[in-house]
């Protein structure tokens, strides 16, 4: 498999994995402690897809850490 399709692969499948995570947290009841877990599981269900680009668009080592 070629590196340009290994990221398009990965930044497809972490897409599709927010996606999930968002129709699961909708799922959830709507009580108090239904939509505290909710908005807890899409804070951190969704951020791997930003993280990611941002780590692909790092223009440096330096850039990379911060």
């Amino acid at each position: 498999m070629s590196k340009d399709k290994r990221i398009f692969d990965i930044e497809e499948r972490l897409i599709d994995f927010a996606v999930r995570i968002i129709r699961t947290a909708e799922s959830l009841p709507k009580t108090r402690a239904g939509n505290h877990i909710a908005g807890q599981l899409i804070r951190c269900g969704t951020s791997p897809a930003p993280n990611y680009g941002e780590a692909q668009s790092a223009e440096s080592r330096s850039d990379f850490i911060h």
